[in-house]
């Protein structure tokens, strides 16, 4: 009976999130429901789908019908609306078709964000508080493209503020904008134009945000605060006045549950609500904002016992005043009165909180303060604004001050149920259905042969029903034995979690993987050890055979291997380089780069035979079939030097997980499939050797005599992956009419288990860094994603982090520089990610750039820029251009530099190599100075540009 009711309550909720999707004259239906449609097969093809190709749907209506706008806007901050000074409320159909489910503004900023997760900006764009790259301001809702990888849920911004802070789905923080007092929570004071994740909040789950004008705070899952920027006054509750750079819990609270919290600005106040139904206020005590009574400030929370036990919902900041909201919708104002800001019908400032009476007999579930005004919405629709009004942000086409709150007349009967401010500009919308609210494929793509005869709107109902049990799911994974089953206790079917791998949705899978790692992330160091590595040996020690020394115990890889022992547990947990690189004999200083350029070494090795444990699929040595530039373990690696290096490459792969920097490693999907704990089938053997299942069959299907059969003197003895004979029983040597079926029985299962015990290897290599036993609710291919990123560089991404020094990015040479790399293949552009960050491939999200921005400088000291290639410094992420006359040669000096110059040694050893002469003494590419300067030998230079 409950177990009958729970799944009706779920399916109700389905119906719900599928009435909002649901054009007008769509009738509501069943099918998604239906087991006899859906079965696995088709849910795990749809699941990959959206996976594969996330642009096909939209899956929630969120968002909101007309959005009013109205008040200063002369920065654009109203996102499409004519005018200067807008004094009664104007529909804004830029903002409108995002369909926000969140508007905030802040000092002539407005900021929005989608059903989807993106996140949009426009206004005065100061300080890079808009976080768009750059600081030119923009008047219509621009996306943070740097971001939009990222599912953001909620955005902070004070009325008046000038930074900002962004939550992601993920609970991780990010911040951008004005950086002084260290408000941004990155141990400095340095303004970011773009969204910087807070490195030292990673771990801990966040689930809101809240900024001042000079300070920020966050709330924990487990109901902690923490506060950082500046301290002036007591503002950040750590019994002190020190300015914190990075967040810093407040002891004070502990112990009890923070639901809610508020930031001021100028000489600011904090406020915060906990779940026993307790205000608390701290910081700057003038004009009595704390509502304690009197002016006198605290640097600890300290309570306000006249709101105990009203049932307070949410607390606001206004600039020297304070706001709450109770669940009976009263509304309670205090602090500094000029302007007529608290609505109380004078300017007194008011030292405990009084409630509006304004309001009352209205039930209010709505209330955002900008600088010196306040608006709010009721539960009947209603807008009610009072405060300041020079710029006409009250809505009441007059710029005069209102004393208490008024009806804004002209949205009476638009059923208003949000509100927002920034600092003098104000906003009300609706959460009424759009038109049109859903996105839905035209045809199911040909490649989902299980879909093709299930209507599109049944599909996306399913998908809708998938998306609710993965939400439902994925929360409680850390909860479960992942490497055992559902009946241990012998009361029901086998059914382990990893049958559940292929219907989940990968956001909330790794959501959870991430919570995880996260949580087990070290911090306190800037890299792990310091290691030698010794490239130039590695040409030198190179066998007849391809390997680098016995066993490539001599290649970078084996090098790295052997110093594998020297590393503690936690040097393998960091969120970056995990060592620091010292390379014999070559000048390199290794902030970064020398890391980077060491990985991508290492997975060179491992595919060019230089060590022994990959092998080309059996189709690549054929030259047919599909996978035929993927690679296999090699079955032949067993010996303990093999095992040794497998766990090493494990370990390697954890490392990629656990930091976001991709291996550039080409193994074929059926690897990714085991390594990920799923077992191999035919299908995946035909993938990697095409000719393999049609042999067998000939042998099974063969119409021949036994005589024939005999004479054939077929062995008994399969090819292994390698090409190498392995007899399959000492009972039989040729294959026979009788045997023949126990012979097809044995070489199938010899090649479906052929790596088992490498993989075996590899995944306890990866134990060592992240939680294996979660992978089982993966698949191979989001594995392969997780640890090599997108086999394609997407220049959309790379263009979203980049910044520009010394030239604009709407000048003609860095037109040139996009339209090269768009011109680019693949390779290509591999190749020039090589040459200046010592990668192979983009990181798969914004977040995993860590705040990195791809940094293009264009100088005018190269004279004549024409005969001058361009530079790298792969620490630092940064490439030197010349000021070249034309396209055509900036192409050239280009492709020449990632073709021939993509070592990061410096240029003495690039000198020796060419002329075999040393060279003076040069400072290195890839030093911690930016602005070193250093080129090619003359010799080197006179031969590039033909002189």
């Amino acid at each position: 009976m409950y177990a009958s009711r729970n799944r009706a309550r779920k399916l109700h909720k389905v119906a719900k999130k599928i009435r909002e999707l649901m054009a007008d004259g769509e009738d509501m239906d069943v099918l998604h429901e239906s087991h006899g449609v859906f079965r696995r097969e088709q849910d795990e093809q749809l699941v990959q789908w959206m996976n594969r190709r996330p642009d096909d749907w939209t899956l929630s209506a969120g968002g909101s019908g007309t959005i009013y706008g109205w008040g200063h806007n002369h920065r654009g901050q109203l996102g499409g609306i004519e005018g200067a000074k807008v004094k009664v409320p104007t529909p804004c159909e830029a903002l409108a078709t995002l369909r926000p489910v969140q508007l905030i503004g802040g000092e002539q900023t407005l900021f929005a964000v989608t059903a989807d997760g993106k996140l949009y900006a426009t206004g005065y764009g100061a300080g890079g508080r808009l976080g768009i790259g750059g600081t030119e301001s923009v008047s219509t809702p621009t996306l943070l493209e740097s971001i939009q990888h990222v599912f953001i849920k909620k955005v902070a911004v004070n009325s008046g503020g000038k930074h900002c802070l962004a939550l992601s789905s993920e609970g991780e923080v990010y911040s951008w904008g004005e950086a002084e007092d260290g408000k941004l929570g990155h141990g400095n004071r340095s303004p970011c134009d773009r969204p910087r994740v807070i490195e030292s909040l990673r771990g801990i789950e966040v689930v809101d945000v809240a900024a001042g004008g000079a300070h920020s705070a966050c709330v924990t899952a487990a109901g902690d605060l923490y506060t950082w920027g500046k301290g002036r006054y007591g503002r950040l509750g750590h019994s002190d006045s020190e300015d914190q750079l990075k967040p810093k819990l407040v002891e004070a609270l502990q112990g009890h549950r923070v639901v809610d919290i508020a930031c001021g600005s100028g000489d600011a106040q904090t406020l915060c609500l906990t779940d026993d139904d307790t205000v608390w206020s701290w910081g700057d005590g003038d004009y009595g904002k704390l509502g304690r009574g009197g002016s006198d400030g605290c640097k600890v929370p300290m309570k306000i016992d006249s709101l105990t036990g009203l049932g307070v919902i949410k607390v606001e900041c206004g600039s020297q005043f304070s706001v709450a909201l109770t669940k009976s919708g009263a509304v309670y104002t205090w602090g500094k009165g000029d302007y007529h800001r608290l609505g109380h019908g004078s300017d007194d400032h008011v030292r405990r909180p009084r409630q509006v009476q304004g309001l009352q007999g209205k039930k209010v579930i709505a209330i955002a303060t900008g600088s010196l005004h306040c608006v709010c919405c009721t539960e009947d629709g209603e807008v009610y604004t009072w405060g300041d009004n020079d710029e006409g942000q009250l809505g009441d086409g007059t710029t005069n001050a209102i004393q208490r709150p008024r009806l804004v007349a002209a949205l009476q009967g638009k059923k208003v149920n949000r509100v927002a401010c920034g600092s003098a500009h104000t906003l009300a919308w609706s959460t009424s259905k759009p038109a049109s609210a859903g996105k839905l494929p035209a045809q199911v793509p040909m490649e989902y042969n299980h879909l093709q005869e299930i209507p599109v709107l049944a599909l996306r109902n399913r998908l809708l029903l998938l998306h609710h049990i993965s939400e439902l799911f994925c929360p409680c994974i850390p909860m479960f034995d992942l490497e055992g089953s559902l009946d241990e206790t012998g009361l029901g079917p086998s059914v382990g979690f990893d049958t559940l791998r292929g219907i989940l949705i990968s956001q909330g899978k790794e959501a959870a993987f991430r919570k995880v790692v996260q949580a087990t992330m070290v911090r306190d160091r800037q890299h792990g050890p310091v290691v030698e590595l010794n490239r130039i040996q590695v040409k030198r020690s190179r066998s007849k055979g391809g390997l680098a020394g016995p066993d490539g115990t001599k290649s970078v890889f084996g090098q790295m291997c052997a110093k594998m022992s020297s590393f503690s547990p936690d040097s393998l947990l960091l969120p970056h380089r995990v060592w620091k690189v010292k390379f014999v004999g070559e000048s390199v200083d290794d902030c970064g780069g020398g890391y980077s350029e060491s990985i991508a070494e290492i997975c060179e090795e491992l595919q060019n035979g230089l060590t022994p444990l990959l092998i080309v699929t059996p189709n690549g040595r054929d030259e047919s079939g599909a996978n035929r530039d993927c690679y296999l373990f090699n079955p032949a690696a067993r010996a303990p030097v093999h095992s040794s290096m497998l766990r090493f490459l494990g370990v390697l792969l954890g490392i990629a997980i656990r930091t976001g920097s991709p291996l550039s490693l080409n193994l074929a999907e059926p690897v990714w499939k085991q390594l990920a704990g799923m077992s191999l089938t035919i299908a995946d053997l035909s993938e990697v050797d095409k000719d393999f299942i049609p042999g067998l069959m000939y042998i099974r299907d063969n119409e021949a005599t036994s005589e024939e059969f005999e004479a054939m003197s077929l062995p008994f003895a399969v090819p292994s992956a390698s090409g190498q004979d392995v007899q399959l029983s000492s009972k039989h040597m040729h294959i026979t009419l009788d045997n023949r079926a126990e012979y097809v029985r044995l070489a199938i299962n010899y090649r479906l288990h052929e790596f088992d015990e490498q993989v075996a290897a590899v995944r306890e290599g990866m134990a060592r860094v992240v939680p294996v036993p979660l992978l089982s609710l993966f698949t191979g291919y989001e594995l392969e994603t997780m640890v090599c990123g997108s086999p394609d560089i997407p220049l959309h991404l790379l263009k979203s982090v980049a910044t520009y020094k010394g030239i604009e990015p709407s000048a003609p040479l860095i037109q040139w520089f996009w339209e090269v790399m768009e011109s680019f293949s693949n390779t290509e552009r591999s190749l020039f990610l090589r040459f200046v960050w010592g990668r192979t491939r983009l990181p798969r999200t914004i977040a995993d750039f860590r705040g990195r921005d791809f940094v293009i400088q264009v100088l005018d000291k190269y004279n004549p820029p024409d005969h001058f290639l361009p530079e790298s410094y792969t620490c630092f992420f940064l490439l030197k251009l010349p000021r070249y006359s034309c396209k055509q040669v900036l192409e050239e000096k280009l492709k020449y530099a990632i073709h021939f110059c993509k070592s990061i040694d410096t240029d003495d050893y690039a000198r020796i190599a060419l002329t075999g002469e040393p060279a003076a003494d040069d400072s290195s590419d890839d030093s911690d100075n930016e602005d070193v300067d250093s080129f090619a030998s003359d010799s080197t230079q006179d031969y590039l540009t033909g002189h």
